[in-house]
Parts: structure tokens; sequence; C-alpha cells
């Protein structure tokens, strides 16, 4: 891999350098298995642009961008039509920077990317768990006679990690087979984020990967996703949610499926934006 060389266009206040930094943001602009909507590709260069609209200061949670460590490694350029070269180069730069013992926190991109960062961390933290914030549950064994889709990502990942280490919130959308099946082999909560304090207590010190899909918040706030599911949760819900994983040890973060072409407003890219700036400073 080339030196890690600083990105000019950065996430607001994310410039730090890599030698010093304590999380890599980076953008992985890949939607080859997208079913209904495509354009989650241009989604990090869309937000690095709109986060100059934000302050670095959080009133959340009184912290500051200014005051962390974060290195923005810009895009990955990954090739087009061929999902399982892409895929093994999003690992092989999540990889990389876990072993430098850096947390990685990448934008995508469709969902089928977090594979990629569940399969670099576990060959660090072999008893990885996930939690993972969605509309659908992706737990299809193959869509459309491929097995490697968004809309199989993490009966994939559960391939991986095995039963009893994946734990989704706000799932509202999938086959009946699909829900039958994660009742044997992993938490399912629907509709909201019910449970998730004791989710968090059960993990405690363990490391824990989180995956977020934009489309579990409702489409009334987030319209810009690639496959839109109405009856979901809000911003405020999904920021608390996220902040509840301050407890956790994250060893690995992304937000996926942000479609900014969909929403002329920029008001999805912006929302997408402040929830990027939240989770670093959660991190």
């Amino acid at each position: 891999m080339k030196k890690m060389d600083k990105n000019i266009h950065t996430y607001i206040s994310c410039d730090c350098d890599y030698e010093n930094a304590d999380i890599v943001l980076f953008g992985a602009p890949f939607d080859g298995t997208t079913s209904y909507r495509p354009g989650a590709r241009f989604a990090s260069k869309a937000i690095r642009a709109e986060s100059f609209g934000l302050e670095t200061y959080s009133p959340y949670q009184d912290k500051d961008l200014t005051d962390i460590k974060v290195f923005d490694g810009g895009d990955l350029e990954l090739p087009f039509g061929n999902t399982n070269a892409a895929l093994a180069q999003i690992e092989k730069y999540c990889e990389k920077v876990i072993q430098d013992g850096r947390t990685p926190f990448m934008i995508g991109g469709e969902h089928l990317v977090t594979l990629s960062g569940v399969s670099a961390a576990i060959k660090k933290f072999h008893d990885i768990s996930i939690i993972h914030f969605d509309a659908h549950t992706d737990l299809r064994d193959s869509y459309l006679g491929q097995q490697l889709s968004h809309a199989t990502v993490i009966r994939r990942c559960h391939d991986i990690v095995g039963d009893g280490r994946i734990f989704q919130f706000g799932i509202r959308s999938g086959e009946r087979e699909e829900f039958l099946w994660g009742e044997k082999h992993l938490f399912t909560n629907k509709f909201t984020f019910d449970g998730l304090d004791n989710i968090i207590k059960q993990l405690a010190d363990k490391p824990v990967y989180l995956t977020i899909d934009l489309d579990v918040l409702d489409p009334a706030e987030m319209p810009a996703v690639g496959t839109p599911e109405a009856g979901g949760v809000s911003f405020n819900q999904l920021l608390n949610a996220c902040i509840l994983c301050k407890n956790l040890n994250i060893v690995g973060v992304d937000v996926c499926e942000l479609c900014p072409v969909y929403d002329n407003s920029g008001a999805s890219t912006a929302l997408a934006g402040k929830l990027i700036r939240e989770l670093l400073l959660m991190l």
C-alpha cells in the first residue's frame, strides 16, 4: 500500500496527519450491487463538501472536532464492474488502519462495503460483535442469484462472526424467511432502538463493529437513500442511539447508503454529515 498522504479535500477539521491520528475517515464509493436506486458512490464527496456548513462543536455532546485527531484519507479508487476486487481493496485498507492501531470510519457506498470492514476487523478482534442500524434485515442468502449483495451483507457477516454476535435495530422490512432465519441466529429489534442499552451492557468491553444504513431513518427526514422505507426513526432517535454506543469498545464504523442525487435540497447530505460529526466525537 502506498504511503498515507493527507487528503486536500477533507471532512471539516479532519486534517490530522495519519501518523498522529486516532481515527481514519475514508470513502468507499461502491454501489455495484444496488438493487433499486444507484448513486451511493457519490456520498462521501458530497458529505465532505456539505460538512463545511457545520460547526465543529457539538452541543449534544459538549465536544469539538478540533479536540480529536482524525485523518481523512479521501476516497478509495475502486474498480468498476468487479465486486470481489472492490471488496478486497476496501478490506486491505481497513486492515492496514486497524493493524496500525487506529479506528477505521468508512463512508459508503452501498451496504455491502460493511463486509470488508468486518472481514478486516475480525483478523485482529476474533470475538467481534456487530451492532446494525437499518430498515432492512439484509439476511438473504442470495439476491437475484448473487451471494454478494447489499441485500445479503449481514448474512455474509454472520458467515464470519457466527451466532449471537449480531444485534439489529430499526428493522422494518425483509422477507418472512429472513426474519425466521434471524430468530435462530441473531438479535433483531423491529422498528425502534428499544433494548439497545441492555445490549450495550451485555457487550461491555468486547470489540464491536457499528454499521449504520441511513435508511433506518424515516424517508421524511432522509429521502436520499437507495431503498427508502416508510416508518423509520427520527434523527434525534438515531443520534441518541449512537451516543449510547460511546460506552462500547468500537473498533470500526461505517455509514452507508446515502444517495445525494435524490435530494436536490441537500438536506439529506447535511443530515448525514451531522451524524458523522456526532459519531466521530462519540468515538
